[in-house]
């Protein structure tokens, strides 16, 4: 989302930044935020949030929370519901953790880290195509083996890719699709707006059209009532009997079983999945040994500038904050994101 001028109206104006806040925030991005935060204020306390999701110090009159993704549900609800919280960033483009523990009658404002993953996420897109379409993984097999036999391969500039979910990340993914010649099919919520990186923009009630069409299919969208289990049997019978499931938001929005069934039956090709319903993905679970899956461990927004893509956003936005100027990525908690 754009930029919206929400805190002005929700909360009462600072006439001035002589200041006291205390600002709760992960411990691994401690180091690089501390002393800059600090610096914007008169006086600020700063209160870790420790790897394993122990607060180490009196959380008691926080007022700004940056908030990691892999908190117990009840640590973020004893977060969240301080009385003095009244701007809650996430460390992720999802939001559901957060809103989910927030009163809908707090007034809290909330900011995601969309634009962070957006590179790494689309480069681990590119690279389950490529892999699929010249047969990486058989090849690798073949020289474990020490066996020399030619694969028929797939120029990716002949394929289309469907991507259901034209935001900050899907954007990233049409863009290098499309510099590879493929064809760019995607979703979005408002189909009107169009886009300068895809061929065709439909709306959330094509997505039969874009599922029948597309020789990869990728899910792009944030997870939302409206997204949860969209991917479901009916889904998965609309697609090319040859086409991939790529999966690198959120585990929910595709049903597992009827995935698991589409996988097993030959109904598509394949999946390339980097997020499950269950995290860690349970060890007997069918998914590890069918041969027509790719896995990795809901790791596809690795990137070594993480901590200082994450801390340029916050640091901005809190200047922003505490001048009441408009804040990035303002999140919409009737639509989730």
């Amino acid at each position: 989302m754009g930029e919206l001028s929400g805190k002005a109206s929700q909360f009462e104006t600072r006439v001035e930044l002589e200041i006291n806040v205390k600002i709760l925030m992960p411990e691994f991005v401690l180091p690089l935020l501390e002393r800059r935060a600090c610096t914007e204020l008169d006086e600020c306390e700063i209160v870790a949030i420790d790897s394993a999701g122990e607060i180490d110090g009196n959380a008691a009159g926080t007022e700004i929370v940056m908030l990691p993704w892999d908190l117990p549900p009840e640590t973020v609800k004893r977060i969240l519901t301080l009385p003095t919280v009244r701007w809650v960033h996430t460390v992720t483009a999802g939001t559901e953790h957060a809103l989910q523990a927030l009163d809908p009658k707090q007034e809290v404002l909330i900011t995601n880290a969309q634009g962070v993953f957006d590179v790494p996420i689309a480069e681990m897109v590119l690279t389950y195509i490529l892999v699929i379409a010249k047969q990486m993984r058989e090849f690798w097999a073949q020289q474990e083996a020490h066996a020399w036999h030619m694969l028929r391969l797939r120029e990716v500039a002949l394929l289309s890719v469907g991507i259901v979910g034209l935001g900050s990340i899907g954007s990233q993914i049409a863009r290098r699709c499309k510099a590879l010649g493929m064809k760019v099919l995607a979703t979005r919520r408002r189909p009107e707006r169009g886009s300068d990186v895809a061929d065709k923009v439909l709306g959330p009630t094509q997505l039969p059209d874009l599922l029948a069409a597309a020789h990869f299919v990728v899910i792009a969208a944030p997870l939302t009532p409206e997204t949860r289990d969209l991917i479901d049997h009916q889904a998965l019978r609309a697609m090319r009997p040859d086409a991939w499931l790529i999966n690198i938001a959120r585990g929910a929005i595709v049903n597992e079983a009827a995935l698991l069934e589409a996988l097993q039956a030959g109904w598509i090709g394949g999946a390339a999945l980097d997020v499950f319903e269950e995290e860690p993905l349970p060890s007997d679970s069918p998914l590890w040994d069918l041969p027509n899956v790719i896995l990795t461990p809901h790791n596809a927004w690795s990137t070594p500038l993480l901590k200082q893509r994450e801390a340029e956003l916050f640091l901005d936005n809190l200047e922003r904050y505490l001048h009441d100027t408009p804040l990035r990525n303002i999140v919409d908690p009737s639509r989730g994101y």
